[in-house]
């Protein structure tokens, strides 16, 4: 980022708790207060994604029972992970070599190109059972490249597996923009010997190497985001396939924090709604993730309702990761779902009377010795979130 008086950073920093309390006044401007009648969804499910698989590999049919046994017939899988009798070890998040970018294939931001009769054989594994394939995870390469030929032709990538994703009859894409690798640098010990991961802000964060992405200003971050808008939602809105951004992790991190001006900070609640609004589009929205909503909050009860609700109301939630950590701003840990600082159920009730008719998916459990694999986590998750759901509709009729 040309290199910057990183007082600024510091001031980033120290104004993200008044931007994130003003941020729900100027939601709320110039909207026009919708009248909600309390009614059932039936359309709101609990979903899986790629965090957990029992057996060999997510598609094996041994995880597809695995999720049909607690009631989950929605899947969301990473097109890059193992099929059944590929083996259980999943592609890298990160590049050889490099020094962050998860989500970024292995063969470097330039991969990630959709295999169309993979793609068939996932959906084929998913019908034999009666799961649906409700979206695919994308990888996270465009964000670290500058502008340029090699851009542009990730892009032509990008909009081949819109039409691609089409082709299987499957409406939903996600990705993250991971400029940053996603950051957790500590574990304490949490509930029955389990373990949770935790974020605190480093002292000594300006010190940082920059990551695979190099030094990236705010406005050359806004101009990677508005070109990829710009570009991908008109193909996305040609072939029905919504895209959901699951926002970086965690957000609000200070301006310059490994080198990169992170289009979420200061304020994560200002740069969602400024991201939806480039291309103000039922194909732009987002992969919430209430999680990371809360790591970016420093009053989640008073700050959070207020965005779901705005980005419910304009239909731009696509998806719902159900996180939960203890803390807050630049200071947090992961923990079970009954246990977080966010109201969880008052989230749901939001998506009851919005009319959400997408899926609710548990993220990012607590690790425990005798859970290797987070089986047991994952199942506790799941049945939370149909509590969930069966609370909020048992309230109406």
């Amino acid at each position: 980022m040309r290199r910057r008086d990183f007082g600024k950073a510091l001031a980033g920093s120290l104004l993200t708790t008044g931007m994130a309390k003003a941020a729900i006044p100027m939601i709320a401007a110039g909207q026009t207060q919708k009248t909600r009648v309390p009614r059932k969804n039936t359309l709101m499910h609990v979903g899986a994604d790629y965090h957990v698989a029992e057996g060999d590999g997510v598609m094996s049919r041994e995880n597809l029972e695995y999720n049909l046994r607690f009631g989950v017939r929605h899947i969301s899988p990473d097109p890059d992970m193992v099929l059944e009798g590929e083996g259980r070890v999943r592609r890298p998040l990160v590049s050889p070599g490099s020094q962050g970018g998860a989500f970024i294939p292995a063969e470097g931001p330039s991969g990630g190109a959709f295999d169309l009769d993979k793609l068939k054989r996932m959906r084929d594994a998913c019908d034999a059972v009666g799961m649906t394939i409700e979206g695919f995870r994308m990888d996270s390469g465009y964000i670290v490249m500058k502008p340029g030929p090699e851009r542009d032709r990730k892009l032509d990538q990008i909009i081949e597996n819109v039409r691609k994703t089409h082709e299987v009859g499957v409406g939903l894409i996600s990705q993250h923009w991971t400029m940053i690798p996603i950051r957790r640098n500590g574990k304490v010990p949490g509930r029955g010997g389990s373990t949770y991961e935790t974020f605190k802000l480093e002292d000594n964060w300006k010190d940082l190497p920059p990551g695979i992405a190099g030094e990236v200003s705010s406005e050359e971050y806004w101009e990677r985001i508005t070109t990829f808008l710009q570009k991908v939602i008109p193909a996305c809105k040609e072939y029905n396939v919504k895209m959901a951004n699951h926002p970086y992790d965690p957000p609000g991190l200070p301006l310059g924090y490994e080198h990169v001006e992170n289009f979420d900070s200061p304020s994560i609640f200002t740069a969602y709604k400024r991201y939806e609004m480039i291309v103000d589009s039922p194909y732009n929205g987002f992969q919430l993730d209430v999680g990371v909503l809360a790591e970016g909050s420093t009053d989640a009860n008073k700050q959070i309702p207020p965005l779901v609700q705005y980005l419910a109301d304009r239909g731009k939630i696509h998806q719902i990761h159900m996180r939960a950590i203890k803390g807050g701003l630049n200071n947090f840990a992961e923990v079970y779902p009954d246990e977080g600082v966010l109201d969880l159920f008052k989230i749901v009730r939001i998506l009851r009377d919005s009319g959400y008719p997408g899926g609710i998916l548990p993220d990012h459990m607590p690790a425990h010795p005798g859970d290797p694999g987070k089986l047991q986590a994952y199942a506790f998750g799941y049945g939370y979130l149909h509590a969930l759901i069966n609370g909020v509709n048992s309230e109406v009729a």
